[in-house]
């Protein structure tokens, strides 16, 4: 297993890594075309495929999935494209025929797939949350660092001109300092997406022909396949071995633009608040997410803020708090506020960008001759293959973003130690109060699934 490496030691030299990144990737992108290929090939995964696709230059020329039938689909998409159910034989096959690929798997294979194509120095697009634990993303980030190759994770509407001008308004100050943020994802309906009352089924069932379970399963501990869309290819975001829980599912969108607007670092403590039913559950506590989580982080002061920045997550059965709503006109409890979106409260006023939208400023009568940045569209997908063959830096490569999914996993983890303020530092990787939460940073692979540099 590769060491810890200290966050000091990662973003020494962040300049001229970035410098050599783009050195290195107009020489390695210099062909004509892109030859891409994919792991995971349906759902996400079929829409990062023709997003990619849509490029004049890109060219799919590998897919992979673990589920016969959606990986049948998308070879009808893409007929001339060699097809493998295992990423690794893909990798080692295609090494010398592939530029780059998708990650877009379940968040537990994530971290696995993306490490070992970085290692082949091929440019990766990764679906958030980038990586399944803590130590994941640190590792993911440095390894993008030394491979100086292009990377993308899946967080579109940072490409969009909504989050890239909420960001222009926060580094130039519109509001003042910032002195607290809310974030929140309430959108309807997707709590049922969560939703396990009890652990998992006592007994499996028969595994499907045309699916691979143990491929499936891939780092994660073994389990019995079990039918009706309860792990594949639904609802494992609901189990813990699998998916990152709601705020890691939807967390890189809505920390994005608050990220990069107030260029936050490693958080100095979390604690999180979670759903009742769960809490007193001994069996869902140890298998499963909750459907509704309140994470407190504290940043340390920067230029940009008012002193330590407090900053909240609310999901599923926990909303921003009635104060917060009535700065954007709405009354708590009413339709209104939006589901998605994140409101920073600065020291002259208050911005809301809503998930997908433009920001908005409040008071708005103080704000209502404001200038906006004149900003150039920009198509998420085609920046990252565009940066493959020699373009700029695309928007949210590892390096900047992998310090932002290392905030919101440990978040993840301060639900699973609930109810209390877990120290952290980030230049040694270590919550220096809790063992079990020190435990929670990094899971131990599958034997025969190690994967060199995690």
């Amino acid at each position: 297993m590769a060491p810890y490496l200290s966050r000091r030691a990662f973003f020494q030299g962040t300049a001229a890594g970035l410098a050599a990144t783009i050195v290195a990737r107009n020489v390695f992108g210099a062909n004509d075309k892109l030859c891409h290929a994919a792991i995971g090939s349906g759902g996400m995964g079929g829409g990062d495929l023709g997003a990619i696709k849509g490029h004049a230059k890109a060219q799919i020329v590998a897919l992979c999935d673990v589920d016969a039938n959606t990986l049948k689909g998308a070879s009808k998409r893409f007929p001339d494209a060699r097809t493998y159910a295992d990423w690794r034989e893909m990798l080692d096959k295609e090494g010398d025929k592939i530029d780059s690929v998708n990650v877009s798997t379940p968040d537990h294979t994530h971290a696995p797939a993306t490490m070992s194509a970085l290692r082949r120095k091929k440019h990766v697009y990764c679906q958030k949350p980038l990586t399944h634990d803590v130590y994941e993303s640190r590792q993911v980030a440095a390894a993008a660092k030394a491979a100086g190759v292009v990377t993308q994770l899946g967080t579109q509407a940072a490409s969009g001109i909504g989050d890239r001008m909420a960001v222009a308004f926060l580094r130039q100050g519109v509001i003042g300092k910032a002195k607290r943020a809310i974030l929140c994802s309430n959108r309807p309906g997707a709590i049922q997406h969560y939703r396990l009352e009890g652990p998992r089924p006592a007994k499996g069932d028969p595994v499907p022909p045309h699916l691979s379970w143990d491929l499936w399963l891939g780092t994660a501990p073994e389990r019995p396949y079990a039918g009706g869309g309860i792990y594949h290819p639904t609802r494992w975001r609901a189990w813990q071995d699998f998916g990152t829980g709601w705020s890691g599912d939807i967390g890189c969108h809505i920390f994005d633009a608050v990220w990069k607007g107030l260029r936050l670092t490693a958080p100095k403590t979390v604690i999180a608040e979670v759903q009742k039913s769960w809490l007193e559950s001994p069996a869902r506590r140890a298998d499963t997410w909750p459907q509704g989580d309140h994470i407190t982080w504290v940043f340390p002061a920067s230029e940009a803020t008012e002193g330590e920045l407090t900053l909240e997550w609310f999901d599923g059965e926990f909303y921003p708090p009635a104060d917060v709503q009535k700065l954007a006109g709405f009354e708590a409890g009413k339709p209104g506020y939006p589901a998605e979106s994140a409101m920073v409260i600065g020291t002259e006023g208050a911005l809301l960008v809503q998930h997908g939208s433009g920001p908005q400023l409040f008071p708005k009568e103080k704000f209502a001759k404001i200038e906006r940045p004149k900003l150039p569209g920009r198509d998420h997908y085609h920046h990252f293959v565009g940066a493959c063959l020699g373009g700029e830096m695309t928007e949210s490569h590892f390096m900047q973003v992998g310090p932002m999914a290392e905030a919101i996993l440990l978040g993840t983890v301060a639900i699973r130690v609930p109810n209390t303020v877990l120290e952290w530092d980030a230049a040694s990787l270590k919550v220096t109060n809790n063992a079990e939460a020190q435990r929670l940073l990094r899971r131990t692979y599958r034997k025969g699934r190690e994967v060199e540099g995690l």
